[in-house]
């Protein structure tokens, strides 16, 4: 290709400015902006042509002027930005089919490629967002940016200037790691809106008309209080999002507690305007807000990705119980049937209490340890650590054969959990709070 032959059929199309004649040139002589190409095809051309040279004096007929206002969308980025709290960015821009339709035809005059050079959105997004970065002092983040501006410049054309409807700002989540201890029994994980009202807390009342649900007392929940309304609020407040999201590690059953090392968690909140609390500041304030009925510690700044790390990560737990038998039970006869139950593999028909929220099949679950001892000849303590999935009420009950072995099968007696407590949770091959997925 003669490059000054196509600059030459590109300039005797019309007026067009020095970035849009650079731009179809855009994969020669890296270290050049396309405005800087444009002049300088532009200056050779006319040496060439031993002609005088002279700067387009109207507007370039492919970008319609917007290449003159990449300082103009910049700052308006940065003053729509001005009270976002942000560490990196990336600028998209909106291109009218107009100027994409020019951008064609600018090619097709050089008989250049379609594809030459580069796109006319791809230069509008690098020089905005240098200057977005030069005048916020953040970097540019093209995989997760805590900010993305959107630039709409059909609108901008449209209404006549770069108002707030040209620059549309998109503040991504923010997320919290940490883990949590729940201390007391009959409250869930997250909030549990009302079966019977749908969470409204209202029901038809007789002869018409809405009167207090009588299922939730017109609270709209099943439970006065979640681990999520013990903690999000804080979180959110210190964030001054919109909104907080909670994210758990599997949970624990209502009627359990979780003590020990605690459940991981993340905490997800939706446009933060600041991203950056003092997390062990923030770790007692949650920890007052939630008035002993529940507590964090290791709170951390997170990744987006440590969301899908706590849901996915494989865990084991370790569970404490409290177990109650029909008949009595002998020191010895438990030991055996602890020791029969030590590092089995175990068959789990799908519990009849889950049943209606769980698949019907079989699962395999291994018992990686378990100890107990008896309080008296009808009561005994466990500690069982058991692979993430492990159904241990069962493994005690052996929920009508449905799980094989048992505790109670072993035994040949009736035996039932009468309190449970999750003392760990840990990742089975790895740790939940990995280095690469938090946020210094």
């Amino acid at each position: 290709m003669d490059v000054l032959d196509a600059a030459r059929r590109v300039v005797a199309e019309g007026p067009v400015c020095d970035p849009c004649l650079g731009r179809p040139f855009a994969d020669r002589s890296f270290g050049l902006t396309n405005r800087d190409r444009g002049h300088a095809l532009r200056v050779a051309v006319a040496l060439d042509d031993d002609e005088d040279f002279e700067e387009p004096d109207e507007q370039c007929w492919v970008c319609e002027g917007q290449t003159d206002r990449f300082d103009e969308w910049a700052e308006t980025v940065a003053e729509q930005l001005a009270d976002v709290d942000f560490e990196t960015y990336q600028v998209g821009t909106r291109v009218p089919p107009l100027v994409e339709e020019n951008e064609r035809l600018l090619r097709e005059a050089a008989d250049l490629p379609e594809d030459a050079g580069e796109p006319f959105k791809s230069e509008f997004n690098r020089e905005v967002g240098k200057r977005v970065g030069r005048l916020t002092d953040t970097e540019v983040d093209f995989e997760r940016p805590d900010v993305l501006a959107l630039l709409d410049l059909e609108a901008a054309s449209r209404e006549g200037d770069l108002s707030s409807h040209a620059v549309d700002v998109q503040v991504n989540p923010a997320f919290v790691y940490g883990r949590y201890r729940k201390l007391e029994r009959d409250i869930p994980q997250t909030e549990w809106p009302c079966r019977e009202c749908g969470g409204t807390g209202k029901q038809l009342a007789e002869g018409g008309g809405e009167e207090p649900c009588d299922h939730c007392g017109g609270s709209g929940y099943m439970y006065d209080e979640s681990v999520e309304q013990l903690t999000t609020p804080p979180i959110r407040e210190a964030m001054d999002g919109d909104e907080a999201v909670f994210h758990g590690a599997g949970r624990e059953d209502v009627d359990a507690l979780m003590l020990g090392t605690g459940r991981p968690f993340v905490v997800e909140v939706k446009r933060p305007r600041s991203r950056t609390p003092d997390a062990d500041e923030l770790q007692r304030e949650i920890n007052e807000f939630a008035d002993g009925e529940a507590e964090v510690e290791d709170l951390a700044l997170a990744t987006h990705e440590m969301v899908e790390r706590v849901k996915e990560l494989d865990a084991s737990k370790t569970y404490r119980m409290d177990v109650e038998f029909d008949a009595p039970v002998s020191e010895s006869d438990l030991a055996d049937a602890v020791a029969e139950l030590d590092g089995t593999t175990v068959e789990q028909y799908t519990p009849n209490r889950v049943d209606h929220r769980r698949a019907a099949r079989t699962r395999e679950r291994t018992v990686y340890e378990i100890d107990g001892h008896l309080e008296d000849e009808r009561h005994a303590e466990l500690e069982v650590h058991g692979e993430g999935g492990l159904y241990v009420k069962e493994l005690v009950s052996g929920d009508d054969g449905r799980t094989e072995p048992s505790l109670a099968g072993l035994l040949g007696v009736g035996a039932e959990v009468t309190a449970l407590d999750v003392v760990a949770v840990e990742g089975e091959d790895e740790p939940f709070d990995d280095p690469e997925y938090l946020r210094e």
